[in-house]
């Protein structure tokens, strides 16, 4: 089944919260700052999404 992440009004602000540091391909920045523009959303904020998104979904096999 095909999953899609649905972008959704905001949320009120999140609890505690962390700094984290990652790299990004150059592309990939591109897409979701495109993104970003289309929504009205932050980086921060769809990131979150995405993360959040993705470990909700995640099947891990042991291959």
């Amino acid at each position: 089944m095909e999953k899609k992440l649905i972008i959704r009004p905001r949320k009120p602000a999140y609890g505690k919260t962390s700094i984290v540091s990652a790299r990004i391909p150059d592309d990939t920045l591109k897409k979701l700052d495109s993104i970003c523009q289309q929504t009205g959303r932050t980086r921060n904020e769809l990131l979150v999404t995405c993360i959040e998104f993705a470990l909700d979904n995640i099947e891990i096999r042991d291959e």
